[in-house]
């Protein structure tokens, strides 16, 4: 039996080749412009990156708001935020801080706190002169001093009260001499004071001026006696004693009020400050102010007893300047140095005058916070 026969199967159909090179041209042109508009779109981004606001462009995380509630924010915290607080000391208010210039304020001026000033002294006082100088506006009065002496007081007293002069005895009348024999009492006629003229008419009235007696004296009555006889002595004429000249008695003088404060050299000072009143300065109290004012009255105190005390005084213009250290305790630490043009016994009364007051007391908390524990001070000390 011969195998069936099966028919062949009809030719493929082949399509045409000219539009298939089209289709394929036209894939690779548009993989071309898509990477080159890549390239194009990540050069853009790369030059807008630095420009942009990135804060603004993100979205925070917002929840539902309550009703009413305003919106919140977004928090970052830092690590730290739970980890537990650092312990806290508390500390001490230190005080404020000094002015950086020491003045001798004077004592006679009114209590006044000024603005604004560098100078500290034993009391606050405000800039004032009694002819004020209309161009200036200093803190420092106007004072003529001596410009070789650096001194910053602007009154100079004394710390004692002055000493009483003596007084001489009232002068008592010298006893009257006997009358020599013979001699007759002189008639002495009381003042016409209290007498009155009427004149010739007594119709008229009476004149205040009357004729003085014969020897006018100030005796309550009439003396008779003769009118030309000498007067019982020398020294008495009636009752008016005459001074006896080997005992004169004191004249009266003026009662002088001499200001608080150490006798001192002037401040130099040309320009002032167009504030009338008491010279003064322009000074805020401290502590260490009002103890520096003590501190310096006694050494000139002690200085000064020294130098009337001593017998020899050193001659006129002599300086002597001591440097020194003062504790805490209020004690002469150390003499750092003695100069000047002084000699040994100058030199010593003024390291005594600095050193036998002492101690000038225990310093306070706040003074010892800013100076430390120990301060140098310079003294300087003329002989006028």
């Amino acid at each position: 039996m011969s195998p069936p026969s099966v028919a062949p199967p009809p030719p493929a159909r082949q399509l045409p080749t000219a539009p298939r090179r089209a289709s394929v041209s036209q894939e690779r042109r548009a993989i071309q412009v898509g990477i080159i508009g890549t390239v194009l779109l990540h050069l853009l981004l790369l030059g807008l990156v630095p420009r942009l606001h990135w804060q603004e462009l993100s979205v925070p995380a917002v929840s539902e708001p309550d009703d009413g509630a305003a919106a919140g924010f977004d928090v970052q915290l830092a690590p730290d935020a739970f980890s537990p607080p650092p312990v806290v000391v508390p500390v001490a208010p230190l005080p404020p801080p000094l002015p950086q210039k020491f003045v001798e304020i004077n004592p006679a001026a009114p209590d006044n706190v000024p603005d604004q000033t560098n100078n500290f002294a034993a009391q606050n006082q405000q800039a004032a002169q009694p002819s004020p100088s209309p161009d200036h506006q200093s803190d420092t009065p106007a004072s003529k001093g001596d410009p070789e002496k650096n001194s910053s007081a602007v009154v100079t007293g004394q710390l004692t009260a002055p000493r009483p002069l003596p007084v001489a005895p009232a002068p008592s009348a010298p006893p009257t001499p006997p009358s020599p024999p013979n001699s007759a009492r002189r008639a002495e006629t009381p003042l016409s004071g209290t007498e009155r003229a009427q004149g010739e008419n007594p119709a008229t009235a009476g004149t205040g001026v009357a004729t003085a007696g014969p020897n006018p004296s100030a005796v309550e009555q009439r003396v008779e006696g003769q009118p030309d006889a000498a007067a019982s002595n020398g020294f008495t004429i009636g009752r008016t004693v005459q001074i006896d000249p080997l005992h004169p008695q004191p004249r009266p003088s003026l009662a002088t009020t001499a200001v608080r404060a150490r006798p001192s050299p002037l401040l130099n000072n040309f320009t002032g400050t167009n504030r009338t009143g008491i010279i003064a300065y322009d000074a805020k109290w401290s502590r260490y102010g009002e103890y520096l004012q003590r501190l310096i009255d006694a050494v000139a105190l002690q200085w000064h007893q020294i130098v009337e005390q001593s017998a020899i005084y050193p001659e006129r213009g002599t300086r002597v300047e001591v440097k020194f250290r003062l504790n805490a305790r209020g004690e002469v630490a150390e003499i750092l140095s003695v100069s000047g043009n002084g000699n040994a016994d100058a030199r010593l009364a003024c390291v005594s005058g600095i050193t036998a007051p002492a101690p000038y007391g225990v310093w306070s908390a706040d003074m010892v916070a800013l100076l430390g524990e120990t301060q140098e001070l310079t003294f300087a000390f003329y002989y006028e």
